[in-house]
């Protein structure tokens, strides 16, 4: 599979060219740089603007086989001469690169988010050109997306409170095809946010349908909550980790099965065990082999749950369920966490709730008051 750039790679691509073209005012219609994993990145630039005291020039954002949301976007820099007696390279964010607006994320909040690496990168390479051309003055970089708002609708960055735009991420300079530890340290950010803000607990769910389930049945928006995706275990690990006393994790059955199970990576690739563990719970309950025989022939764990309902033991079944969820959880946070679940359908609802998960609707309704 093909690796691609970042957003870092590409605004240190368009920033070197620009300050190139400002200092030497030649045109520069292809650059190199070297990214931090080793790998030189030659980019085109385009959509080149020369005036006397700047230089704008962009870098098409190039993800490789991976299905990155920026992929394609135009990735803006524009270098100008700076007056004054400051850092000789000044950066900021310009349209479409978001603006931090809460702590515990790379920068501090009020700065563009454009995070430590992409910023050594940018400095780096403009400061070879200042290096090449002797020039000891003062550069101003301004990195822009134009339809970078409209892109960070579709990442994580409004729950972050990252408003604006996207992010200039990478400390690699490279995309890595599926990159599982992009969102694992997306989770984390999320959970240290949450940690400084002073909660010690922490409401998660796999995705929006878990959210949605507790808005629709029970009233109480989650958008405070950390979604964890599949990555059930390192979310508890990293919880732990940051001194949280108790868990929530709402979700579908068709997830929190597996982890009945103690599977802590929920994605079909690392198992899919679903109607095994269902037809587990049912042999358990002694119910009639008939219906296990069906479980075992279901493609959808919303068809098992029909069949556990004809059975007439589909809440004693999930109530077990729903002990082991919390069992598992609490056996990978050693013991260092309360850990408690709800657990629905799309067709049925609520199916079960860990005893004390009662306690969590008052938590959450004071936080919602706040």
């Amino acid at each position: 599979m093909k690796f691609g750039f970042t957003t870092g790679s590409c605004a240190a691509a368009a920033s070197k060219a620009a300050a190139y073209m400002l200092l030497t005012g030649k045109i520069k219609e292809k650059i190199t740089i070297q990214t931090p994993k080793g790998i030189p990145y030659t980019a085109r630039i385009l959509d080149i603007i020369i005036k006397e005291n700047m230089v704008s020039c962009a870098v098409e954002k190039y993800s490789g086989d991976d299905p990155d949301v920026t992929k394609g976007a135009l990735i803006y820099s524009t270098v100008s001469y700076e007056s004054g007696n400051g850092e000789q390279i000044e950066i900021d964010g310009g349209t479409g690169v978001g603006r931090v607006t809460k702590p515990g994320l790379d920068q501090p909040v009020g700065n563009a988010a454009i995070n430590r690496i992409p910023r050594e990168m940018i400095k780096n390479e403009v400061r070879q050109v200042c290096q090449i051309t002797d020039y000891k003055g003062q550069l101003t970089v301004v990195i822009s997306v134009p339809d970078g708002e409209e892109i960070a609708k579709k990442t994580f960055n409004p729950r972050l409170g990252v408003v604006g735009g996207i992010s200039i991420l990478g400390t690699s300079g490279i995309v890595e095809p599926m990159s599982n530890q992009a969102i694992i340290d997306t989770i984390r950010i999320e959970l240290k946010q949450r940690r400084l803000q002073g909660f010690s607990y922490v409401a998660v769910s796999p995705g929006n349908y878990g959210l949605d389930f507790m808005k629709n049945k029970y009233g109480y928006d989650l958008n405070r909550s950390v979604k964890c995706s599949n990555f059930i275990g390192n979310t508890v690990d990293m919880a732990v980790e940051l001194g949280f006393e108790k868990m929530l994790i709402t979700g579908h059955i068709g997830k929190l099965i597996k982890v009945a199970g103690g599977i802590m990576n929920t994605h079909s690739r690392e198992a899919d065990c679903r109607m095994e563990l269902i037809a587990a719970f049912a042999a358990k309950e002694k119910v009639n082999p008939e219906y296990i025989s069906e479980i075992f022939e279901c493609v959808t764990t919303e068809q098992a749950v029909d069949i556990l309902k004809r059975s007439g033991k589909l809440e004693c079944i999930m109530e077990n369920v729903a002990e082991r969820i919390c069992y598992y959880m609490n056996k990978r946070a050693g013991e260092k966490m309360k850990m408690d679940c709800i657990v629905y359908s799309n067709e049925h609802g609520e199916l079960a709730r860990s005893k004390e998960a009662e306690e969590w609707f008052t938590l959450l309704e004071r936080e919602q008051e706040q």
